[in-house]
């Protein structure tokens, strides 16, 4: 489990090169900037910020096999969590962010451009009204409850398609609420950066489109 910190910061540095790191580090100050224009974050996390929010990110490739071959969607992106992280970490990788919000839309753009993320881009529409496309990886962090995730985004998975959704203290709770069927192709892994946090994975039978 990460403690602090400066155990946070080594978690991502073993998980990434060192072009990595500094896209990252540049990351974070201009989050830092932004956050004082637009509440990006709880102003209280950026004391924290490694371990509340980079790392918290990051954690999420333990879970991806590195052969993954397809698309990252990430959904109601807002501050680059975790989309950016990951396609910072991993720029070889296409990440699209979904985010409906006209003032976040702008600065996910802007710090694609200014991170030199070739790979990844912006879906500047609600999810309901991006078009469908099968997605290696789906991933959520705030976004909505499990339930209407999967009902929102099910229509870009394969049953190849893993699914990673960070729910804090209540996912126990939420994959419980799923109905017997669904419930039975997820499971929750403990989150290594909050000892009161899991992260919903699994995937969900069928294809995109269907």
């Amino acid at each position: 489990m990460i403690t602090g910190e400066s155990e946070a910061r080594d978690f991502v540095s073993a998980r990434c090169d060192r072009a990595a790191m500094e896209r990252i580090e540049r990351f974070i100050q201009f989050l830092r900037e932004e956050n004082a224009r637009q509440n990006l974050v709880a102003h209280s996390t950026l004391e924290t910020v490694w371990q509340r929010h980079i790392a918290d990110s990051a954690q999420l490739l333990d879970c991806v096999p590195r052969e993954t071959d397809g698309v990252w969607l990430d959904l109601g992106s807002g501050a680059g969590l975790p989309g950016l992280v990951v396609a910072a970490m991993r720029p070889d990788w296409p990440v699209v962010l979904v985010e409906s919000r006209k003032k976040r839309i702008e600065w996910l753009d802007r710090m694609i451009a200014t991170l030199s993320l070739d790979h990844c881009r912006v879906e500047g529409d609600r999810l309901e009204s991006v078009e469908t496309f099968p997605a290696a990886v789906i991933s959520a962090r705030a976004f909505a409850p499990l339930e209407r995730i999967i009902r929102l985004s099910s229509r870009f998975s394969t049953g190849d398609t893993l699914w990673l959704l960070p729910k804090g203290q209540s996912a126990a709770q939420e994959l419980q609420d799923l109905p017997k069927r669904q419930r039975a192709l997820f499971h929750v892994e403990q989150s290594q950066t909050d000892p009161r946090s899991g992260i919903i994975v699994g995937h969900l039978a069928g294809k995109a489109g269907s």
